[in-house]
C-alpha cells in the first residue's frame, strides 16, 4: 500500500491535500486513483489509513480515516557517524541505514573526502538526506523519521553514546566483540572513500571509540557502515 509523509498534525475524518511533490509521486510514479487507499504518517509516530478521495492533476485529495499506533523501530539506539563520500555513494549509505533502522545520521567531512559541500551547498546536501531519510521512511514502513545532523569536521567530532565503535580494516578487534557491551546504544563511525586519517582516528578515540574490523577484508565506503549496521541488527537487534 503506499505511503506518504506529511509534516502536519493530522485527525481521522478530516481531508488533507498531499504536498506537490508527494502527489506527483502518486499520480505519475504510482499510478494512484480515486478510491484506492493509502497510509499517512507524520513522523511523530504510528500511522493513518487513509483513502484517496479526488485527483484533479497533480491536487491529490485525502480522506484521514483511523489511526494506528504501529511503530516499526529498531529496539537499538543506532547512530552512524559516516565520512562524507561523493554523490550516489553517500545516498545510497543514507537510504540504506534507515531502512536497517538508524536513529540518527551524523555526516562528517574528512580530509580525504572527495565531495567537499561547504556553506549553502553544505546546507543543500543535507536538505537532500532529509529527503532521502522521509523517502526511505515511506518505503521501508517506518513511522519515525531518523535525525540527520548538520555536516561537521571530521576532526572535530565529539558527540556519540553507548558503544563507540570506529570502523577500521587495521583493527586487532572483531567488530561482533566490540559490540559484546550492555545496553541499547551503538554509535558507529565510518571513513569516506580514502578512510579517515591519523588525527581524524586519533579525535575519535579520544572521544571514546574503540577501532574494530569487519572482517579480514577492505569494505566500500558505501559498504562499510551499512554492514555495520546489519551486524549490529543480527547480533543485538531484531535480525
Amino acid at each position: 500500500m503506499p505511503r506518504f509523509y506529511l509534516d502536519a498534525a493530522l485527525r481521522a475524518g478530516t481531508s488533507v491535500l498531499l504536498p506537490e511533490d508527494s502527489a506527483h509521486h502518486a499520480v505519475h510514479v504510482l499510478r494512484v486513483q480515486s478510491g484506492d487507499e493509502i497510509t499517512l504518517f507524520t513522523g511523530r509516530g504510528g500511522e493513518f489509513a487513509a483513502r484517496v478521495a479526488s485527483i484533479q492533476r497533480l491536487k491529490v485529495l485525502v480522506d484521514v480515516l483511523q489511526h494506528h499506533a504501529i511503530e516499526r523501530e529498531s529496539p537499538l539506539q543506532m547512530v552512524l557517524v559516516q565520512g562524507v563520500s561523493a554523490g550516489e555513494r553517500m545516498d545510497f549509505t543514507v537510504r540504506k541505514s534507515v531502512e536497517l533502522g538508524v536513529a540518527e545520521l551524523q555526516p562528517v567531512l574528512a580530509a580525504s573526502s572527495v565531495a567537499r559541500p561547504k556553506g549553502e551547498r553544505a546546507a543543500a546536501r543535507h536538505a537532500h538526506w532529509q529527503k532521502i531519510v522521509i523517502a526511505a521512511c515511506e518505503q521501508c514502513g517506518r513511522n519515525r523519521i531518523p535525525t540527520v545532523r548538520p555536516l561537521v569536521a571530521a576532526s572535530d567530532y565529539r558527540g556519540g553514546s553507548g558503544s563507540k565503535i570506529l570502523l577500521s580494516p587495521a583493527a586487532e578487534l572483531r567488530f561482533s566483540q566490540a559490540c559484546n557491551a550492555d545496553g541499547t546504544a551503538f554509535t558507529v563511525a565510518a571513513g569516506p572513500e580514502a578512510g579517515f586519517n591519523a588525527k581524524e582516528e586519533a579525535a575519535f578515540l579520544d572521544s571514546g571509540f574503540v577501532p574494530a574490523k569487519l572482517g579480514a577484508r577492505v569494505l566500500r565506503t558505501e559498504t562499510a557502515g551499512v554492514a555495520a549496521l546489519a551486524a549490529l541488527s543480527a547480533l543485538r537487534g531484531d535480525f
